[in-house]
């Protein structure tokens, strides 16, 4: 019997709210704004009738109380049908709790586990909550132009050799800089080893709907991949997607752990901004990716022609940087006009009422993505000609401590876990070298750690985030953003 194919075509979480409202329900149940009826008209006014008036409870709402109209698991179905991988889970919290939940299915919460060090500030979380021990894969570090590009496959064979009893391997690409690694010849490690290999590819969601874009981690035999819809593609923030194929994971423990750990009221407007963007990609991606990477070309051409402009490409690509590369990622280096990428983006912002992504001592980063359109292009293109202009007044940026890449590699002295939550003294930053760290540091964006609980503080990254904060650097997680002081472990 030839077996039926999964209809494209059909978004089920986006019908289950069209035939929601078409039957009329009401339900006295949560939420209690029953679709905006009882919300403040001042609220209203703000945010829009239909931001509520969609906002569903899940089950007994959406679906019954059983959920057997399969709502959701007819969405998820198709989406891993859609990008070729066996099993596909929505999450309303984000890649970040995704990542998570991946790493305690692997590991079982105890143990080793290889992360490349360059990964996000939800990995380390992870960390925290599992107890497990990090073996940091070392990452290949621009001293040029001071950016940590993927791991290469040579580095992940050998923190293979060195921690043959690691549970898995979890590997960040594309970076936040749109770099790539070389993720089909690191899954081959890992699979030789029986090994499964976790892909935070949270910048991602785009990639398996158009050849011209970086391989899919999923082609590249990764294990689990896990993506956010809300980064490179058109849904709701906090909207992710695991993805799993092959036997080396189990996928009803990678769905228990991630319900563990998420929300018991997930957002159906999320699950329906992931369905409805997978629809949109199977019917026209192809299409609207062919014209966002064009869009791309000539802007990245547009850019680098300005006075004091410079937009990397070659340069990220290499044997000692990434092995692919997101063009989508529009990368701009504003050290030609003697200012720093902190004063370019506040004065972007404040200015052009354009908010920029990443931000570093010396670029500035947009993203583009297919709702991205001529005019888009040309606001930025205007904004940046008018920064040029303004940037001869600008002040000369206070100098930033750039580190090497060796000073990103530090003693791990404890286990990140004892060390963050165990006793801790609040020293002040000239008493730290050669302290242990008890909480992490993590300029943002892009949200990776400088400095992570269990390391031995060393004097170059101090010096490195005290500079920066001065430059204008964003520290969200120390106690003290100031960065006058740091959280050490009491020894």
């Amino acid at each position: 019997m030839e077996e039926t194919k999964p209809d494209q075509s059909s978004a089920p979480v986006l019908e289950a709210i069209e035939e929601y409202h078409r039957l009329d329900r009401y339900g006295f149940t949560p939420p209690g704004h029953r679709q905006g009826r009882g919300v403040d008209r001042r609220t209203l006014d703000a945010l829009g009738l239909d931001t509520f008036r969609s906002d569903l409870l899940a089950t007994a709402g959406l679906d019954d109380r059983l959920s057997r109209g399969c709502v959701l698991s007819r969405a998820e179905d198709l989406m891993a049908q859609a990008v070729g991988a066996d099993k596909a889970f929505f999450s309303t919290c984000g890649s970040s709790l995704s990542v998570k939940a991946a790493i305690l299915a692997v590991t079982r919460g105890r143990g080793e586990i290889l992360i490349s060090r360059d990964a996000h500030k939800s990995v380390t979380a992870g960390l925290l909550f599992s107890g497990l021990q990090p073996c940091w894969i070392p990452v290949r570090y621009d001293e040029d132009l001071h950016i940590a590009h993927p791991p290469s496959p040579e580095s992940v064979e050998e923190m293979w050799q060195r921690h043959p009893d690691a549970a898995a391997a979890v590997v960040v690409s594309p970076t936040p800089y749109g770099t790539c690694a070389d993720l089909a010849a690191i899954a081959q490690i890992c699979h030789s080893r029986g090994k499964p290999l976790i892909v935070d590819e949270a910048w991602g969601a785009h990639l398996p709907f158009h050849e011209g874009l970086p391989t899919w981690a999923m082609d590249a035999g990764a294990d689990i991949c896990l993506v956010s819809i809300h980064k490179m593609g058109l849904g709701f923030e906090q909207g992710s997607v695991y993805h799993l194929q092959g036997p080396l994971v189990d996928p009803v423990r990678l769905q228990q752990c991630a319900d563990l750990l998420a929300s018991t009221s997930s957002n159906v407007i999320l699950y329906a901004g992931i369905d409805g963007w997978r629809r949109q990609m199977v019917s026209q991606g192809h299409e609207l990716l062919d014209a966002a990477l064009k869009l791309a070309d000539r802007l990245r051409a547009d850019i680098g022609a300005l006075p004091g402009f410079h937009v990397p490409h070659d340069e990220l690509l290499g044997a000692e940087a990434s092995h692919d590369l997101d063009p989508l990622h529009v990368l701009i280096d504003v050290s030609g006009l003697g200012i720093s990428g902190y004063q370019a983006s506040d004065w972007l912002r404040a200015e052009q009422r354009l908010d920029m992504g990443l931000v570093d001592h010396r670029r500035v980063e947009a993203t583009l993505s297919t709702a991205d359109d001529d005019a888009a292009a040309q606001r930025l293109l205007e904004a940046l000609e008018a920064l040029g202009r303004a940037a001869k007044g600008f002040s000369t940026p206070p100098p930033v401590r750039l580190p090497r890449g060796s000073d990103f590699q530090p003693e791990m002295a404890l286990q990140p876990r004892d060390a963050f939550f165990g006793p801790v003294d609040s020293v002040p930053i000239a008493e730290a070298v050669g302290r242990i760290a008890a909480e992490q540091v993590t300029p943002y964006p892009p949200g990776i750690p400088a400095l992570l609980p269990g390391e031995r503080i060393n004097a170059a990254i101090l010096e490195y985030l005290r500079t920066g904060v001065e430059a204008g650097m964003n520290l969200p997680d120390p106690a003290d953003p100031s960065f006058k002081t740091i959280r050490v472990v009491v020894e």
